[in-house]
């Protein structure tokens, strides 16, 4: 490969296999990339289910070509040129007759091909789509950029905070410049995940996650009481003793709230709490603690948290998101690399504040995962959790053992 470093994995077996002359695995590797056409983004807008393919031409080829990119070929985002995600076989499909003879893959690249795209040609890539096992990335299995992503410094470790999301869905971790799944789909996504369409919402989304203002307060509540508790007695705190001290605390925090206050406008009586509503909110949060336990006693038989460990806060779960939320804010072109950059770095600078570990940050963030979305089921919510949090405590590449966490 000489003094060429791939940006990814996707590009290096490009390469490998055009050096060995192996075609087939070529293709083999073509047909699980992900592959990006350039768009116009005024065009985009106005026609959400086209694609416009621009023919260029290539003195190589010595004809006009199609031409796609694969994800680690890929250049910063700018406000005007965006990408259109597909397959090859999409373009097997896609190519007409009359349609420029090839397609121009990473050209001006040591893995660059200009595979040509008569009918006999576009029916093998049919073959190796069809043999291919898988589409993308490999999920739940950390993937990096070596060229054009933060590896170490405080962006990355920012980014490192947010991985379980990337890893999960089989993306770059350290992908700042992020494109995603290509502009209309990032966009799509946060319309439908998070009722997210305009620069303001995901601004203002993004605020609310970097405050933890997303994580439910009765969890946070109840966790900070043991961690006060294991705090004053030094050490483990016992499931009844913390069952104890909430329901004390909730039943003096309601006594205190019925109190009369002296304010600016004078004497303040609240109104008091009936009984009946302080004894569901109790009843609640014992609820809540017991699903807690029961959670990690099943992460330390699955190995995320080790013996006598607890979990301390879920607000992970938000600051996770935020970073996540930043660079999807750049894919969807709601904000700039420049704004994801320091929103990114905030958010490692709050996971520092609240955690101790990366294993720590990792079992506040699934937790928080688990009891938004999970309900006890211990399905795909929590499984896929549980791969991602091995691939990045185990993976020689893996952030949490690059960087270190102080």
């Amino acid at each position: 490969m000489g003094n060429w470093i791939a940006p990814s994995a996707i590009e290096r077996e490009l390469y490998g296999a055009k050096a060995a002359g192996d075609w087939g695995g070529y293709f083999d590797a073509l047909a699980r990339a992900e592959l990006f056409v350039p768009q116009d983004r005024r065009f985009q807008d106005a026609n959400p289910r086209a694609v416009w393919m621009q023919p260029v031409w290539f003195p190589q080829a010595r004809a006009q070509c199609f031409v796609a990119y694969t994800a680690g070929m890929l250049p910063p985002p700018t406000a005007d040129q965006v990408f259109s995600r597909h397959s090859l076989s999409w373009f097997a499909h896609r190519i007409d007759p009359g349609d420029p003879p090839y397609l121009a893959v990473n050209p001006g690249t040591p893995c660059e091909a200009f595979l040509p795209a008569s009918p006999a040609d576009r029916e093998v890539w049919k073959g190796h789509w069809e043999r291919a096992d898988r589409y993308g990335l490999e999920q739940d299995a950390v993937h990096a950029l070596h060229v054009g992503g933060p590896l170490h410094g405080p962006v990355a470790f920012g980014l490192a905070c947010g991985a379980h999301l990337s890893v999960h869905n089989g993306q770059f971790w350290n992908a700042l410049g992020y494109h995603g799944a290509g502009y209309l789909r990032e966009r799509e996504k946060l319309r439908e995940w998070w009722g997210v369409a305009t620069r303001e919402e995901w601004l203002s989304t993004v605020e609310q996650l970097l405050a933890a203002d997303m994580v439910s307060s009765v969890w946070e509540f109840a966790l900070r009481v043991r961690t006060a508790l294991a705090r004053e007695f030094a050490g483990p705190v016992d499931i009844e003793h913390w069952r104890h001290a909430t329901e004390a605390t909730l039943r003096a925090n309601a006594e205190r709230a019925a109190e009369p206050r002296l304010t600016p406008d004078g004497v303040t009586v609240s109104r008091p709490r009936s009984t009946a509503e302080i004894e569901g909110e109790v009843a609640g949060v014992q609820r809540v603690i017991g699903r807690i336990a029961r959670y990690e006693q099943r992460f330390r038989a699955d190995g995320i948290l080790g013996e006598g460990r607890w979990v301390r806060s879920v607000e992970a779960w938000d600051y996770g998101r935020a970073s996540q939320m930043a660079r999807w804010g750049v894919g969807a072109r709601f904000g700039t690399v420049e704004e994801a950059e320091a929103l990114v770095v905030r958010a490692g600078r709050m996971c520092r504040l609240a955690y101790r570990s990366w294993e720590d940050l990792s079992a506040g963030f699934i937790l928080g995962r688990c009891l938004q979305f999970d309900e006890e089921e211990y399905g795909h919510w929590y499984t896929g959790m549980a791969a991602t949090h091995e691939a990045l405590t185990t993976d020689p590449g893996s952030p949490w053992l690059n960087i270190p966490w102080n």
